[in-house]
């Protein structure tokens, strides 16, 4: 279900976090946080791998693609684009979509680069203009 709030004299724009995964951002969320001192691997038993590190540093199967749209979202010059979504493979990030212009995908790149876990950011299905 599509929600559209209008406001008269400004514009109300939902975050990436709350797009992507339908709630709203822990107010203690980190890009890159230390692991929880209880964090543990549920498959393997032992350490969490960066790519499944959550928001808070527990394990979390979608930690990394969560984290980048934390970062997305803590940086003004991208908040906007509401064409673009995050996935995650592994630790590889995945974006998929549209930006307007190139300058703001290099930038969007560079974010996702400096999340802990992100091995590469593939952009094969993002289109610009």
């Amino acid at each position: 279900m599509d929600r559209v709030y209008v406001f008269i004299g400004s514009i109300t724009i939902v975050g990436f976090f709350k797009k992507l995964f339908g709630m709203e951002k822990p107010a203690n969320a980190e890009v890159n946080p230390a692991p929880a001192a209880d964090a543990t691997d549920p498959e393997t038993g032992g350490e969490v791998a960066p790519e499944r590190m959550g928001v808070n540093g527990e394990y979390d199967q979608s930690g990394l693609a969560k984290r980048v749209a934390i970062a997305f979202d803590e940086d003004a010059s991208v908040t906007d684009v509401d064409t673009l979504w995050v996935a995650q493979t592994g630790s590889s990030v995945v974006l998929k979509g549209s930006v307007p212009s190139q300058d703001i995908l290099d930038k969007m790149v560079e974010l996702a680069s400096g999340v802990s876990g992100a091995s590469d950011v593939n952009i094969d299905q993002v289109t610009v203009g």
